[in-house]
């Protein structure tokens, strides 16, 4: 193949390949999406009674990732920014590769977080927060407990010895 033939081949491939991925974006950020239940994870509860959230409340962006992934994360605008126009909660969200999993997942995150701002302690999201510390609190101290009776245990049984 001579240099010309090849710059007319991938002319051609550019004109065959030419992605409509745009309009297909712009499409998705007009879509409405219903109200969204709580992250939903093995052992979680998703009983939460949250605040829902309109479509017009919520500005959408779709920007670059950061953070470990090189070329890959680069050179996408995976990550999603939504932004909850009345409060001014800003969420970032760049879990997944995936842009549809990514814009899920913040709307889940800030609409958990708009219930937390609005309803504060009385939120069900701050209740589960409080207990799962209050859990991890008590899980901590029976484990000092613990290891104070092993250190016990072993003093008395030099003592013994001697």
């Amino acid at each position: 193949m001579t240099v010309p033939s090849l710059f007319h081949f991938t002319f051609l491939l550019r004109e065959v390949q030419t992605p409509s991925w745009r309009p297909w974006i712009l499409r998705k950020q007009q879509f409405s999406l219903p109200r969204v239940p709580s992250l939903q994870a093995a052992g979680k509860k998703d009983s939460f009674n949250l605040l829902g959230l309109t479509e017009g409340e919520l500005k959408e962006q779709f920007v670059r990732g950061d953070g470990p992934g090189g070329q890959a994360t680069n050179k996408t605008n995976n990550c999603v920014v939504l932004k909850h126009i009345p409060s001014g909660i800003v969420v970032k969200c760049h879990q997944t590769r995936s842009v549809e999993q990514n814009r899920k997942i913040a709307r889940e995150i800030l609409q958990q977080k708009v219930d937390l701002f609005y309803k504060g302690e009385d939120s069900d999201v701050f209740k589960e927060k409080k207990a799962s510390e209050k859990k991890k609190q008590e899980k901590k101290r029976r484990a000092k407990e613990n290891l104070e009776r092993k250190r016990h245990f072993k003093e008395m049984q030099q003592s013994d010895k001697k």
